[in-house]
């Protein structure tokens, strides 16, 4: 069944309320006992926190820096997957993954190695190879940083290899992760529990780099992304889980004993979450057409979309349908034609297009004429 839309209501934004969402208030939830100086457990559909432990407190961060150098490289990679030339200024002291001089890979496959077994070497390899120089790459982490609103972020080094002026908090970095997940290129990397890096020279050379990140085989679910060690920043991990389709993003610095945190951290959130579904891809709208075959096509959402509640959470979600008066044929199948916002206790969360789901032809010249002799 179609819904539908009037030109007086289509001309203008048609708002319709959608369910208000209520649980049951649960018991309190046990308090959680972490290693952690700060930790943070954030939903990665909209950034909302589950639980949090001096989040907003500028740390050191060690080599979870790297999840931005990585993120900086394969958005340039996506057009220009460079190869870059190792060099002696290069060489870096901690992590490595042993480049030589004069070994050539892609900023991509820099990336494998660089996430896999932190390579310190190869994350000087990107940062020189891109920018000049460490300085000039770190003044663009900070701004992709301003960016994603990391507001208590400051970088130095693409390594993360101790600096006072080098730090982070674990909302900050919560943020960085949410983002990085959802680059394809990335996530498909950091998932891996080894994975082969492939050289351009020396030819056929190849390097079998086995993920420090323990998490992906101790916790069901784990999906990425990144350890960091350094004596001032101690033990620090990010990492992301997901379970029946809700995706949680954890964060510990300064944690002893970082993998329970974590998996404390997820039992925790994954027993107070539930996934909701506040738009399908099955609703339908009804757009009137002008001078078609038809007077209206049906149009939909393009995608589903849903959330991770809270259970007992009181939340309220709308949706602000957006669509013209009328739209002129002919109309070709999966045209977009509007969208449809979500809103969440009237914050804005997402925005879904709305799509013609047939075509429409023009109405033929001796139907148009007998329309306007009747």
């Amino acid at each position: 069944m179609y819904r539908i839309l009037s030109p007086l209501l289509a001309c203008c934004c048609l708002w319709h309320s959608l369910i208000v969402m209520i649980w049951p208030v649960q018991a309190a939830a046990p308090a959680l006992s972490l290693s952690a100086e700060a930790a943070v457990l954030l939903s990665a559909d909209d950034g909302t926190v589950l639980y949090e432990k001096k989040a907003d407190t500028p740390l050191p961060i060690a080599s979870i820096t790297k999840i931005m150098t990585a993120v900086i490289a394969l958005e340039y990679a996506q057009s220009d997957d460079k190869v870059i030339t190792f060099t002696p200024e290069m060489q870096a002291e901690g992590s490595s993954m042993y480049l030589q001089d004069g070994d050539a890979l892609t900023l991509t496959e820099l990336v494998k190695g660089l996430m896999m077994v932190s390579g310190n070497d190869a994350a000087n390899a990107i940062a020189i190879g891109m920018a000049g120089s460490q300085t000039a790459f770190a003044a663009l982490m900070n701004r992709k940083a301003q960016q994603l609103g990391m507001s208590h972020t400051h970088f130095v080094t693409p390594s993360g290899l101790d600096d006072e002026q080098h730090y982070s908090t674990a909302h900050d970095m919560a943020l960085l992760c949410r983002y990085a997940m959802q680059n394809e290129p990335f996530s498909a990397i950091v998932s891996q529990k080894k994975i082969t890096v492939h050289y351009v020279y020396p030819e056929n050379k190849t390097q079998l780099c086995v993920n420090h990140n323990k998490l992906l085989s101790l916790y069901d679910g784990c999906i990425g992304i990144k350890t960091g060690f350094t004596k001032k920043a101690g033990r620090t991990l990010t990492s992301c889980a997901e379970r029946d389709g809700i995706r949680l993003i954890a964060v510990t610095l300064h944690a002893p004993d970082d993998w329970n945190d974590h998996k404390a951290l997820y039992d925790y959130g994954f027993a107070r979450t539930e996934r909701k579904t506040i738009l399908s891809a099955t609703d339908r709208y009804a757009l009137p057409v002008v001078g078609g075959q038809t007077d209206t096509v049906a149009v939909r959402p393009e995608k589903d979309y849903a959330v991770t509640m809270i259970r007992g959470s009181t939340d309220i979600f709308r949706t602000h349908l957006m669509l013209p008066h009328f739209i002129y044929a002919p109309v070709t199948t999966h045209r977009a034609v509007g969208e449809i916002a979500v809103y969440r206790n009237d914050q804005k969360i997402a925005s879904v297009r709305l799509l013609t789901e047939s075509p429409v032809e023009l109405q033929k010249e001796e139907d148009l004429w007998k329309t306007k002799t009747k």
